[in-house]
């Protein structure tokens, strides 16, 4: 594991894909923690230009079905994982517990796999999305937010979903498997690039378009 502040490989998702829709949760409050999150100093998706390329292709699968992309969160500074970190230790600041992990206790966070000390969104090929139906002027229903913890964020859950609420995520699934995504188990909306470029490095430069340049 190395750490880089190397920015050079990385594009703005909005730029390279315009049009793609961003809801970068981490720069507003409304996300688990209730602030902020360092390090998101510009509402922007930030990805390796690998990610982005393959992310055209999912997009282009997807404009086929009368979709186009959110991206809630792409590039995570390490400085972000570092606040997630403190956070999760502190235990007395549930502010967003009703909201993003109702039935999980605060302590828990760490051995239930919720927070970790690193993340593959520092490695800049993993993004967080969702589908938005372009007739209908909104996001699909995936029967559950972004970012909340607990079984019903398994892309695979099933229970107290409808079929058209499983069917979004399988929907989603597919187009990113079909352009060279691998999901995760426990995240119907995270994806990481398969051949990702930088699978050891863990970048540190913050959200914002002039550490582009």
């Amino acid at each position: 594991m190395m750490f880089s502040n190397d920015a050079s490989g990385f594009v703005s998702l909005s730029h390279f894909l315009p049009s793609i829709l961003c809801e970068i949760r981490y720069h507003s409050s409304y996300n688990f923690i209730g602030d902020r999150i360092d390090g998101y100093e510009e509402p922007l998706a930030l990805a390796t230009r690998e990610a982005a390329e393959a992310l055209k292709k999912a997009a282009a699968l997807a404009a086929a079905k009368g979709y186009i992309f959110k991206v809630y969160d792409a590039y995570r500074p390490q400085c972000a994982v570092d606040h997630f970190v403190r956070w999760a230790e502190d235990t007395a600041d549930t502010r967003m517990k009703s909201v993003f992990y109702p039935d999980v206790n605060k302590k828990d966070l760490f051995s239930q796999g919720f927070i970790a000390r690193h993340s593959g969104h520092s490695r800049g090929s993993t993004i967080d999305l969702t589908l938005f139906d372009i007739a209908a002027g909104k996001e699909v229903d995936m029967g559950g937010p972004f970012d909340f913890f607990g079984p019903l964020s398994h892309p695979d859950h099933t229970e107290g979903l409808t079929g058209e609420q499983y069917n979004h995520r399988q929907l989603l699934r597919g187009f990113m498997l079909d352009s060279g995504f691998r999901p995760l188990s426990t995240e119907w909306w995270h994806f990481t690039l398969d051949n990702e470029p930088y699978p050891d490095t863990y970048f540190t430069f913050p959200v914002r378009m002039d550490s582009l340049r």
